[in-house]
């Protein structure tokens, strides 16, 4: 929905301030899978930190109804991440992130066929 769409117009807004280029973006309804081309004198931990950091705060002062929901502790995001370095199966990693969407829905429906049977 809206929130959604304001996370990934934040990401793509704080990841240009931080002289990064979205490769592939997919936000889902708990989680966020992100390629993103960095400079070598970013380190991850700053670019996830300005990420985790500007985009709650966005978020939190857009949707105020977010801060009644009690996410993990009134926090919009979870505590740590997950970073691989892409090199040779870029093209592999890029479909799974832009199809991720469609991936979690055919296997939701699957399961739910599974529990009709």
């Amino acid at each position: 929905g809206q929130v959604g769409k304001e996370l990934y117009r934040s990401i793509y807004v704080f990841c240009s301030m931080k002289k990064c280029v979205v490769v592939e973006l997919n936000v889902q309804i708990d989680h966020v899978h992100l390629v993103v081309r960095t400079p070598p004198s970013l380190s991850v931990s700053e670019l996830m930190g300005t990420l985790k950091g500007r985009t709650a705060i966005r978020l939190f002062n857009k949707f105020p109804y977010l801060r009644k929901k009690k996410l993990w502790g009134n926090h919009f995001w979870q505590r740590g991440y997950f970073v691989d370095s892409v090199g040779a199966n870029e093209d592999i990693i890029r479909r799974y992130v832009k199809y991720q969407d469609k991936q979690a829905k055919e296997e939701e429906e699957r399961q739910q066929r599974l529990e009709l049977s």
